[in-house]
C-alpha cells in the first residue's frame, strides 16, 4: 500500500464509525464550557527532548469574555498522556482533569468584554505519529547526517495532542501567536510567522517567532532541525512579500533550484484568489520530516525535491509532473484553510476541495487551459464515492477523502455552468475578500457562490457533497435527433450541458429531444463531472 492510499484511509476513516461519544462532542462542539470566551492570543514556549521523545513548555491563553456569566467552567483541551499545571491566571481558580480535557473552575462572575488570561505549564511524552502527516502526533526522526529532526503533524488529531489550547476550529486567536522554541545549541527552531529574536542561554538556543494574524490551532507548529536559511522577495498585489526558506543544511542546493517554483505559484494564486493573505507574517517553506502540511506562514515541505507527488502524477496524464505537488497544494491552503477556515471539521471540503482545484488553476496559468482540463479530468480516477464528502457535525468528524478530487471536480463543473471564467475568478477572489481571516460554514460558501453567480447551485452542492451519486445523462440519438434525460440525481438537479459543437442542452429528469447541429453523433464536453451513457434501443 503506497502513502497516497494511506492518505485516503486516514481522511475517510472517521466516516465508517457512526457511534460517537460524549468525548467526541466535547472535542467537536461549542460546549457550555467554550461558548462564553473568545481566544485573543497564545504566547507559548516549547522545548522538545529528542532522546526522551517528550516536550515541555508553557502557554498563556489570553481571552475575552463574550457574555455576562457567573462562576463559569472553562474547558481547555490537552490530550493524555500530557500533564499540566496552572501557574497563572488568578487565585480564585481550581482545575481538574477528565480524560483529554482540563476544566478550570472560576469562583467569580465575569462581565462581557473583560479580558483575562491563563498560563498553563505542560510536559510529558505526547503521542508519536505512526505515519505523519495522516496519523497525527509528534515526529522524532534523524536526518541523513544523524541530527535530530523534529516536528508535529496535528490537523486531524488537534494541537491539543501536546499543547493546552481551545482546540476548536471556529475559535482562532484573533491577535495571533508568539512562540518560543528552545533547542540544543547546534539546532534551529522554526515556527510560524517571523523570527523576532534569537538568544542563547548556556547550551540552548531560544528562537522567538510571532504571528500577527489569526491562525488555526493545528497550524501552530514548531520545527527543529539542522536548518540553514535563504531568502527572497516577491512583488505581489500588496507590495513586497518576504519569502523565507528553511531547509536541512545538506539540501540547500536542491532547495534553491526547486523553490524557484514558488513565485509562479504565488503569481497564479494571487490572480485567481487575490492577495496572499498573510503579508505581515511572510511566506515560508520549511523542510519537514514528513510529506507536507499547510501550516500557516510555515508550510511544511517533504516532497524530496521532486516534481509531482513524491515523483508521480496523481492525474495519470503527465501534467502533474511539471510542478511540485507539495509546493502548489500546501501553499494553496494559505487561502483555503488558513485564511478561510471551516468552523467545523465536517466541512473540511472547504479546505481540500478548493485547494485541490487550485492545482488545476495553477496549471492553467503555468501551462495552458488544455493541460489544466486534462489534469482535473485525470484526477477523477482517484474518486472513490465511498461516503458523502460532508461529515458529521459537532464531533470532529471529517467527511470522505473524496473532498479532494471530487470536490475539485464539483468546482470545475460549477465553473462550466457559470460559463464565464472572469465571473468565476471574481467569485473566488470575492470569497477571499469577504471571508478574509474568517471561519465559515458550508452553507455560507454555498450561498455566496449562488448569489454572486446568479445561479441556484444548491442542488449541485447537495448532489456532490451530500450523496455518493454521480449524475448520469442518458441519451438516445437517432439521426440528428437527440433524446436525453438525467438519472441518478437529487431533486432539482438540472444543470445545462455544452456539447463539443458548442450547442447547449438543458436536461432534467424528464425526457427531451433536440436537433443536433450538423447531424453528427453527439459529443459531450468532458469538463462536467457527469457520466454520459448512451441507451441503445432494442430492434423489433
Amino acid at each position: 500500500m503506497n502513502r497516497f492510499s494511506l492518505l485516503f484511509l486516514a481522511v475517510s476513516a472517521g466516516m465508517f464509525a457512526q457511534n460517537f461519544t460524549k468525548e467526541d462532542s466535547l472535542k467537536g462542539s461549542d460546549t457550555k464550557f467554550r461558548n462564553f470566551w473568545d481566544v485573543k492570543k497564545y504566547e507559548l514556549s516549547v522545548e522538545p527532548y529528542f532522546e526522551k521523545r517528550s516536550v515541555s513548555g508553557t502557554n498563556t491563553i489570553t481571552f475575552e469574555i463574550t457574555k455576562d456569566i457567573s462562576r463559569p467552567v472553562f474547558q481547555i483541551d490537552l490530550q493524555q498522556p500530557m500533564d499540566y499545571k496552572i501557574i497563572g491566571g488568578g487565585n480564585k481558580l481550581s482545575s481538574r482533569r477528565e480524560g483529554d480535557f482540563i476544566y478550570i473552575d472560576a469562583d467569580r462572575s465575569y462581565k462581557k468584554g473583560e479580558v483575562h488570561s491563563f498560563t498553563i505549564q505542560f510536559s510529558g511524552k505526547p503521542r508519536v505519529a505512526k505515519n505523519a502527516p495522516w496519523d497525527g502526533g509528534w515526529v522524532f526522526e534523524k536526518d541523513q547526517n544523524g541530527h535530530p529532526f523534529m516536528s508535529v503533524a496535528q490537523e486531524g488529531i488537534g494541537a491539543s495532542v501536546w499543547l493546552p489550547v481551545k482546540d476548536l476550529w471556529s475559535d482562532e486567536p484573533d491577535n495571533g501567536v508568539v512562540m518560543k522554541i528552545i533547542t540544543p545549541k547546534d539546532l534551529t527552531g522554526v515556527g510560524n510567522g517571523r523570527l523576532i529574536s534569537k538568544t542563547t542561554e548556556k547550551d540552548k538556543n531560544i528562537f522567538t517567532w510571532e504571528v500577527k494574524n489569526p491562525i488555526n490551532a493545528y497550524s501552530i507548529v514548531p520545527n527543529i532541525g539542522k536548518y540553514v536559511n535563504f531568502k527572497d522577495t516577491y512583488n505581489g498585489e500588496k507590495g513586497k512579500l518576504d519569502l523565507d526558506y528553511w531547509v536541512l543544511d545538506y539540501q540547500l542546493a536542491k532547495a534553491k533550484k526547486q523553490f524557484t517554483q514558488v513565485k509562479p505559484m504565488l503569481k497564479a494564486f494571487e490572480y485567481w484568489f487575490g492577495p496572499y493573505p498573510f503579508y505581515e507574517d511572510s511566506y515560508k517553506l520549511v523542510e519537514s520530516p514528513y510529506l507536507g502540511m499547510e501550516h500557516q506562514s510555515n508550510v511544511a515541505y517533504g516532497n524530496q525535491y521532486e516534481n509531482g507527488y513524491l515523483g508521480r502524477d496523481l492525474s495519470g496524464t503527465g501534467v502533474g509532473m511539471n510542478w511540485d505537488y507539495i509546493i502548489v497544494h500546501e501553499s494553496g491552503h494559505e487561502w483555503f484553510a488558513n485564511s478561510i477556515t471551516a468552523k467545523d471539521q465536517a466541512d473540511m471540503w472547504i479546505h481540500e476541495g478548493f485547494t485541490d482545484y487550485s492545482e488545476t488553476l495553477f496549471t492553467e496559468n503555468f501551462m495552458d487551459k488544455n493541460a489544466a482540463e486534462r489534469y482535473v479530468q485525470g484526477i477523477r480516477l482517484n474518486i472513490q464515492n465511498d461516503e458523502p464528502i460532508i461529515g458529521q457535525y459537532g464531533v470532529r468528524n471529517e467527511g470522505s477523502g473524496d473532498m479532494y478530487f471530487k470536490g475539485a471536480n464539483m468546482l470545475h463543473t460549477i465553473r462550466q455552468v457559470i460559463n464565464n471564467d472572469e465571473k468565476f475568478r471574481q467569485i473566488l477572489r470575492g470569497l477571499n475578500k469577504d471571508f478574509y481571516h474568517q471561519t465559515v460554514t458550508t452553507q455560507e460558501v454555498e450561498n455566496y457562490i449562488s448569489k454572486k453567480s446568479g445561479i441556484d447551485f444548491s442542488p449541485v452542492f447537495n448532489q456532490y457533497l451530500r450523496t455518493t451519486q454521480i449524475p448520469a445523462l442518458l441519451y438516445i440519438q437517432t439521426g440528428d435527433t437527440l433524446e436525453f434525460w438525467y438519472d441518478n440525481v437529487v431533486e432539482g438537479f438540472h444543470i445545462p450541458l455544452r456539447l463539443r459543437n458548442n450547442q447547449t442542452i438543458y436536461p432534467t429528469t424528464e425526457r427531451q429531444t433536440v436537433k443536433i447541429t450538423g447531424g453528427k453523433p453527439a459529443e459531450f464536453d468532458p469538463n462536467y463531472y457527469v457520466l454520459y451513457r448512451q441507451v441503445y434501443q432494442k430492434k423489433n
